[in-house]
């Protein structure tokens, strides 16, 4: 049986196109875990929950489904996708060539600027660490990775690589409870800007290939704690 569609509260911005926002929000609630695999996604459920008709919702429906987040069942159902691993192994592939490249681009040309920025960002997800709120620690992740791409001038792959990255980032959720994950994550970045401060990008890419392995290296404990999210 399928699992019940449960939404928390949400207020579209009414001065931006619905669908897009619609989108994001499911997406961001596929990948947090919040929505888990073999929820049930009604649009008659979702165009009264949003106030809106069912025309925005089957486009964002349609968009979580080009990301394979999703599984669209004509005339029956929409339902979350369970986490494919040879997907996720190839969206690890695909950013472990780009941040590589990107990494290497900071750290030949420190900038200080930058550098600010990225500790600032340290400095947040410390905060949220402490207080052990693993989605806020997720956004301060993503907004790092992201901060790199903006730097090294290559923005549009950000977006491109997060769009391949949905059942990667999935596995990274559920094994950040792991004992002791937040701290090697929060190492591991650690690491990523001082190589990149001194310009030392072999430091820097040696420590972005750990960082970025890191939870396939965990796909059989995960896949043993969650077996029915996991194939």
């Amino acid at each position: 049986m399928h699992a019940a569609l449960e939404l928390p509260e949400f207020t579209l911005d009414r001065s931006r196109h619905a669908a897009p926002q619609v989108f994001e929000r499911l997406r961001d609630m596929i990948i947090d875990m919040t929505l888990t695999p073999g929820t049930v996604l009604s649009r008659t459920e979702l165009a009264a929950r949003f106030g809106l008709s069912q025309t925005p919702i089957r486009d964002a429906l349609q968009r979580l489904g080009e990301e394979g987040l999703v599984d669209i069942f004509p005339q029956h159902a929409t339902v979350v996708r369970p986490i494919e691993v040879a997907l996720a192994r190839e969206a690890h592939f695909l950013r472990n060539a780009i941040e590589l490249e990107v990494v290497n681009t900071l750290a030949s040309r420190p900038d200080p600027a930058l550098i600010a920025k990225l500790r600032s960002n340290l400095a947040r997800q410390r905060l949220v660490a402490a207080e052990d709120d693993l989605h806020e620690f997720s956004m301060a992740d993503q907004a790092m990775h992201q901060m790199m791409y903006v730097a090294a001038n290559v923005p549009n792959l950000w977006q491109m690589v997060r769009s391949q990255s949905g059942h990667i980032d999935r596995l990274r959720r559920l094994d950040l409870p792991s004992p002791g994950k937040l701290a090697r994550v929060l190492g591991d970045h650690t690491e990523l800007v001082d190589a990149i401060e001194r310009g030392d990008a072999p430091g820097a890419q040696e420590v972005l290939r750990r960082h970025l392995s890191g939870t396939l290296q965990n796909i059989d404990d995960i896949r043993k704690r969650h077996p029915s999210y996991v194939r």
